[in-house]
C-alpha cells in the first residue's frame, strides 16, 4: 500500500474532482497582520518569519487586476516549464503571506476577483486568522464563492491556549471553531494548520535532557488533532516546527533552551495525528518547507523526499491509516 493510499491527500481529492493535476501557486497577499501592526502586537508569532509565512510566495509589483494576473501567469510559467507537454494542469492562486483578509473588502476585491477569474484557476485560497474575517470580508468571500470554490486557511498550530499565548498567537482556540462554523454556513471551505514540535512555556517544566523548555507532548499534540477533528474543517495541514533566522524562537534555540525534534519522532507523531482524523478530511500537507538560507532547525526538513519516505515507512510498519482511531 502506497503512502497516498493511507490518508486522504488533497492531491488525490483535487485530481478526482477536476480530472487533472492541480497545483497551488503561493502569492503575496499585499496585507499585514494584526499581530504585527500593533493592533494586537508588533512582535508576530514567535515562529513566523519576516515574510509572514509566505517566504515562497511570488512577489507582485502591485495588486491591481493586471498585476495579479501577471503574478499568476508568471508562477504558472515556472510550474509548466517542469511539466511534460501532455500535462494540462489547473491551479489554485493561494494568497499565503500574513493575513490575507486583513484589509477592507473594497481593497481586496480587485485582486481576489482577478485571481479567481484567471482562466486556469480552479479555486481560490486565502491564508489568514479567524479574527480578521470581518462582515464585509465575509460578504466578499460569498461573492467569490459563487464563481469558483474558495478556501480559507487558518494557522491554529496548537489547541493549548497557554502554549499559543507563549508563542504570541493572540487568538483563543475557540475563535477558530466559531469562524469555521461561520465560513461553512457561507459556503466557504476551511483548512486548519498545526505545528508539531512547539516549545512549551517554562511552567510546563524542563525536559528529560534538562532543556529549559520542553516540546509539546504527544498527548498535547493529539488534543490539537482531536480539536481539529471536532471543529470539522474541510482540511488540515501538518507541519514540523521550523526555527528560522529572524524569528524570536531563533534566539531561544541558539541559547539551547529547547531541543530539536528528530525525524523519526516527527514521523511517528504524524502517524498519530492521521490516525485520529476523520477519514473524509483532506490532508493538505504532512511536511513543510522553509528557505534553506534562513533555516536553523531541523535541517532534515530540507530533504522532503527523505521525510515523506520516513513517514511512509512508519505508516507501513504500524499498518496504520487515516481515521484508525477516530470516533
Amino acid at each position: 500500500m502506497q503512502l497516498s493510499d493511507r490518508y486522504n491527500s488533497i492531491s488525490n481529492v483535487l485530481r478526482e474532482k477536476y480530472g487533472t493535476k492541480v497545483y497551488k501557486l503561493a502569492l503575496e497577499s499585499g496585507t499585514t497582520c494584526p499581530n504585527r501592526d500593533g493592533t494586537l502586537s508588533s512582535l508576530g508569532c514567535s515562529f513566523c518569519s519576516a515574510g509572514g509565512s509566505g517566504d515562497f510566495a511570488s512577489k507582485g509589483a502591485d495588486f491591481s487586476a493586471e498585476g495579479i494576473n501577471k503574478a499568476i501567469t508568471d508562477a504558472i510559467g515556472k510550474v509548466s516549464a517542469k511539466l511534460k507537454n501532455t500535462e494540462k494542469p489547473l491551479f489554485i492562486p493561494y494568497f499565503q503571506s500574513y493575513s490575507a483578509t486583513y484589509a477592507p473588502a473594497v481593497l481586496l476585491r480587485e485582486r481576489y476577483f482577478a485571481a479567481i477569474n484567471h482562466p486556469l484557476a480552479a479555486e481560490l485560497a486565502l491564508a489568514t486568522r479567524p479574527d480578521t474575517v470581518s462582515e464585509d470580508v465575509l460578504e466578499l468571500l460569498k461573492e467569490l464563492a459563487e464563481i469558483k470554490p474558495v478556501t480559507v486557511e487558518m494557522g491554529l498550530q496548537t489547541a493549548d491556549d497557554t502554549v499559543a499565548e507563549f508563542h504570541n498567537r493572540k487568538c483563543l482556540t475557540e475563535k477558530y471553531k466559531e469562524t469555521i462554523e461561520i465560513l461553512k454556513d457561507a459556503g466557504i471551505g476551511t483548512v486548519l494548520h498545526m505545528i508539531v514540535g512547539l516549545p512549551c512555556p517554562p511552567e510546563y517544566g524542563r525536559d528529560r535532557d534538562g532543556h529549559e523548555l520542553m516540546l509539546e507532548s504527544r498527548e498535547n499534540i493529539l488534543k490539537t488533532a482531536e480539536f481539529i477533528s471536532s471543529a470539522r474543517p474541510d482540511g488540515i495541514k501538518i507541519h514540523m516546527l521550523h526555527v528560522m533566522e529572524g524569528t524570536r524562537l531563533a534566539g531561544s534555540y541558539k541559547k539551547g533552551l529547547f531541543r530539536e525534534q528528530a525525524l523519526e519522532e516527527y514521523a511517528d507523531t504524524v502517524c498519530d495525528i492521521i490516525e485520529h482524523l476523520p477519514k473524509d478530511m483532506a490532508v493538505h500537507r504532512i511536511t513543510g518547507d522553509a528557505p534553506k538560507k534562513i533555516l536553523l532547525s531541523p535541517m532534515w526538513s530540507g530533504d522532503k523526499k527523505r521525510v515523506l519516505n520516513t513517514i511512509a515507512r512508519r505508516m507501513a510498519e504500524r499498518d496504520t491509516y487515516q481515521g484508525k482511531y477516530y470516533c
